[in-house]
């Protein structure tokens, strides 16, 4: 199969289920609401090391927000046990600390049903001094601090969701493959209820499951890929001429959320000079039930 002249493996992503919220973030200007979104979602690339996978979704304007200001979703990523743990700690660690900001859940935005929820109750850091309110329609905490007030749900949507969608760019050079997977997270951050979790929503240095040689580490190079090693592993799967590949991750509220995500994002990687190639990441299923086949992903555009 070929796409705007780059050939595309016969293979399928792996992803797992994950939960998801959707908090939005809103500030007295866009630039601060985006600082908080982006303190927001620290140290949350992938659940091998981190405690959560997160990522700015996209940005709302004022006449989406509850309280008219501009504001950016984020979505937190976890299991159901750690989910409730990583929104409370991320919203009253980043979020309440930053100037300006409030916070309402965005997940009904993107998802037609809520089924669990989950209480985030801030309000005690007012001391007895908050008090609620409405706005926008919605039941909020006003926190006094020492900026003025912190404005604030307290009930924030989670749904099942999946995570680890993903696909391989393989270019000629370094740059070729790097430009090329910007130009993907860019047409990727145009699709509402994904997020790409990893720095600059691209991974370098994208791992397999365990190790051959190290049996205490849980995940290690993914050396098939890796273009030093093509002379030198049994069963590469670089192909001749390439020099660089990158992996977007995607994770999403659901499977068409990531299909469409894939889809955007390799349509626009192939359109770059230089891109030989497009796979993606799979274990046999020792990853996750969910299977997104390239050629399916990418059948409207082939």
């Amino acid at each position: 199969m070929e796409l705007n002249g780059v050939t595309i493996d016969d293979t399928y992503a792996e992803a797992f289920p994950t939960w998801v919220a959707r908090p939005i973030i809103t500030a007295v200007t866009e630039e601060w609401a985006y600082k908080a979104a982006v303190e927001a979602v620290g140290f949350a690339t992938s659940t091998i090391g981190c405690p959560a996978e997160a990522g700015i979704d996209c940005f709302v304007s004022p006449d989406e927000t509850p309280d008219g200001r501009p504001g950016y979703a984020i979505m937190i990523c976890a299991s159901k046990k750690k989910l409730k743990e990583q929104v409370v700690e991320r919203l009253a660690e980043c979020i309440l600390t930053a100037p300006t900001t409030a916070v309402f859940d965005g997940l009904s935005d993107v998802v037609a049903e809520v089924p669990e929820k989950l209480p985030v109750k801030l309000h005690f850091f007012g001391d007895g001094y908050e008090e609620e309110r409405k706005v926008g329609g919605r039941t909020v905490w006003a926190i006094p601090i020492m900026e003025g007030e912190y404005i604030g749900e307290e009930e924030f949507g989670a749904v099942k969701g999946v995570a680890g969608g993903n696909f391989f760019i393989m270019g000629e050079n370094q740059m070729a493959a790097l430009t090329a997977a910007q130009a993907a997270v860019d047409a990727i951050s145009g699709v509402c209820g994904v997020i790409t979790p990893f720095p600059g929503g691209i991974v370098a240095s994208g791992s397999k499951v365990g190790s051959k040689k190290y049996k205490f580490m849980g995940a290690s190079t993914n050396e098939a890929y890796c273009p030093t090693l093509r002379e030198k592993v049994e069963g590469s799967k670089v192909p001749e001429g390439v020099k660089a590949v990158y992996e977007i991750v995607i994770d999403g509220v659901d499977e068409d959320s990531i299909k469409t995500a894939m889809a955007e994002g390799i349509r626009a990687a192939t359109k770059v000079p230089g891109v030989k190639f497009i796979s993606a990441g799979n274990f046999g299923g020792s990853l996750g039930p969910f299977k997104f086949d390239l050629k399916d992903v990418l059948a409207d555009y082939l």
